[in-house]
């Protein structure tokens, strides 16, 4: 692999991991350089109900990024984004694509449109448009969940029919790859993900995994996600199947070691907390750098 340089733009938190903090660690391990601009900085995540910190503005972002410029710092083989919390953020993040894009064509930017799950947005309705018509149009690979894939094609997925339709209307959009990292196609047991792979002339690569479900709520697996499948696609270019039973494998292991960790500190018959369901991403490092893909994907 030749010298992989990512700048990743999304939200940052002192304790625990979610945003950069969740994505940062993992490429770093798989030999990525990594540089982070943090559009938001927090205490801690959100579901812990309570926390303090600071939003970066639009005019703050591109300041940043004119600091880059001027020292001739956006030599970036990757750009990566995530959670972003308002329209002009969102806006801005589009003149620095367009911006990188420019300095290197062959720029690689993975998109993870972080707007919702489960039905419910959590960040300003009006971010979608923008997304949808706006960032993804320049994105080479997007992670969307189910419902964000959902609210950006306009496709409701119901079984694994429509969720190639949705699939398609992003191909459409000019998106070569596209992954929905997690579906309730598989009921309460599993979780199911999809990945394509625009080869042209009307063909595509297409793959579908199945991770078992843990029963709790974990917050920054999606900045993982993302994270990880830009580091396996780097190092598999040619082959979606293999860089998404790596990423899944990985964090799958993740969860496990953290779902044990939590219920151990949480105590015989009591539920874990926000704060005992932290990642345990340093405790994993070993299957982050050399995952066992125990986890098959199957070509569909």
């Amino acid at each position: 692999m030749t010298d992989c340089k990512v700048l990743s733009i999304q939200s940052h938190v002192v304790h625990g991991y979610v945003g950069n903090r969740s994505a940062t660690f993992p490429l770093q391990v798989l030999g990525f350089d990594v540089d982070v601009i943090n559009s938001v900085q927090f205490s801690n995540h959100t579901e812990y109900g309570k926390w303090k910190g600071q939003v970066l503005n639009a005019s703050e972002l591109w300041e940043l990024y004119e600091g880059l410029q001027e020292n001739n710092l956006t030599e970036y083989s990757h750009l990566l984004t995530g959670y972003v919390g308002s329209e002009s953020f969102l806006h801005c993040i589009s003149r620095v694509i367009r911006s990188l894009k420019e300095t290197n064509p062959n720029l690689v930017y993975v998109c993870d449109p972080v707007m919702g799950d489960n039905g419910v947005m959590y960040v300003p309705k009006e971010l979608l448009p923008i997304y949808r018509d706006e960032i993804i149009p320049l994105a080479d690979i997007i992670t969307p969940n189910q419902f964000e894939a959902e609210c950006l094609s306009g496709v409701k997925i119901t079984d694994e029919k429509s969720a190639l339709e949705a699939i398609d209307v992003l191909h459409e959009k000019g998106i070569k790859t596209v992954v929905i990292s997690s579906s309730d196609l598989g009921g309460k047991e599993e979780l199911i993900g999809y990945g394509s792979v625009n080869l042209g002339n009307g063909s595509k690569s297409r793959i579908k995994l199945v991770m078992p479900r843990i029963d709790a709520l974990f917050v920054g697996t999606g900045d993982l996600f993302a994270s990880l499948l830009l580091a396996w696609t780097s190092r598999h270019p040619d082959n979606i199947s293999l860089a998404c039973e790596k990423t899944i494998s990985s964090i799958h292991n993740v969860l496990v070691r953290t779902f044990a960790h939590a219920r151990e500190l949480a105590g015989e018959g009591k539920a874990p907390n926000s704060a005992q369901l932290e990642l345990r991403l340093i405790q994993s490092k070993h299957d982050i750098e050399n995952p066992e893909c125990h986890l098959k994907a199957s070509a569909i």
